[in-house]
């Protein structure tokens, strides 16, 4: 179960092999915004060198937008090494996009970036629109520019209808998008117990100071762990709908919330 994403610049060698070693639990290898214009080819060249053996975890390629100069090498460079986890396709705008990708990359697990408003208003549609594709999530830097979103809660609808489309399309609960200020680590917690709050899993980072924070923040509390094994407890010993003596009400909905806390403190446990 992915709480903690790091990106690291595809053109810095050096860099990913140290994200290796952070303690995240995936890593994102950027192509894209990361890395410039001139340095494009060495960091796909890299990258490939990189992925040709497994790495210790899994990791991700962020590949430069699909009608850029350079997005067509990065898939047809990348698509089939042996130690890649998935790529990460920024800018969907449309379904079709995912099935191009899907089609040309054969059974490599895709993430979809949704950046404009376009993207926003279609996320059910790209969740769906083929098998390869695992994951959906916001680029929220793109995204404020093109709704011209200052405040922080001016993207909170957003951000709704990404989880929603994604669950509605059986796909994991989305991660949040990057949070900007490396420094700022309290305003990070807070955003991130609201990300929390609206249904997201999980975090990308920048650096891996950020690490901590968000994981500590979307691992359950110890009361959350107790009440998930309430809720598991009784729900065995009576099948079906049930009201636990504190009035709360279970039902497989609220079983299979129980199983996942307990999954996240499984995780805890093993660190």
């Amino acid at each position: 179960m992915i709480l903690t994403w790091l990106y690291a610049p595809g053109d810095r060698p050096e860099v990913v092999a140290k994200a290796l070693g952070c303690g995240a639990d995936a890593v994102i290898v950027d192509l894209e915004d990361a890395v410039p214009a001139s340095r494009k080819e060495y960091a796909r060249a890299a990258t490939a060198e990189l992925l040709a053996e497994r790495p210790p975890l899994p990791v991700h390629v962020r590949v430069n937008a699909l009608d850029s100069p350079w997005g067509g090498a990065d898939l047809t460079a990348l698509g089939g090494l042996h130690g890649l986890a998935g790529l990460r396709l920024p800018k969907i705008s449309a379904p079709g996009q995912i099935t191009a990708v899907a089609d040309r990359t054969g059974g490599v697990s895709l993430h979809a970036l949704l950046e404009s408003a376009v993207g926003v208003e279609r996320a059910y549609e790209i969740a769906r629109a083929h098998p390869a594709l695992r994951g959906l999530s916001l680029g929220e830097a793109d995204l404020r520019a093109d709704l011209a979103v200052s405040a922080e809660t001016g993207l909170d609808w957003c951000r709704s209808r990404v989880v929603v489309a994604a669950r509605a399309a059986g796909l994991a609960p989305p991660a949040q998008s990057v949070f900007p200020d490396i420094r700022d680590l309290e305003s990070l917690a807070v955003s991130c117990a609201r990300g929390r709050a609206l249904g997201f899993l999980g975090r990308a980072a920048i650096h891996p100071r950020q690490l901590q924070v968000i994981e500590r923040a979307y691992l359950p509390a110890p009361e959350e762990v107790s009440s998930a094994v309430e809720v598991l407890s009784a729900a065995r010993a009576t099948p079906g709908a049930l009201a636990l003596p504190d009035g709360r009400f279970v039902d497989p909905a609220v079983v299979a919330a129980a199983h996942r806390t307990l999954a996240l403190a499984a995780r805890m446990a093993a660190r």
